[in-house]
């Protein structure tokens, strides 16, 4: 990073920010609980999918969580 870069940097993250999203018609608790049923639908298929092997399963569902941004922690070191 350049000196440039890091001095405006350096301002920059104590200063507060405001995030505003002008078109969205929905809050924060919608857009997550509209995501996790989505997740949970999903979920379902993958559990009734009997062609799966339960590691394949297990494997589906942690790529899932993986789509919906969380990491799938310790589980997905395999």
């Amino acid at each position: 990073m350049d000196l440039y870069k890091e001095i405006l940097a350096k301002v920059l993250e104590k200063q507060k920010i405001h995030v505003t999203f002008p078109d969205l018609q929905i809050n924060a608790n919608e857009i997550v609980a509209l995501q996790c049923y989505l997740g949970l639908q999903k979920i379902k298929t993958i559990i009734e999918n009997d062609s799966l092997s339960d590691f394949e399963c297990v494997e589906e569902i942690v790529c899932l969580f993986e789509k919906l941004g969380s990491d799938g922690g310790n589980r997905h070191d395999f």
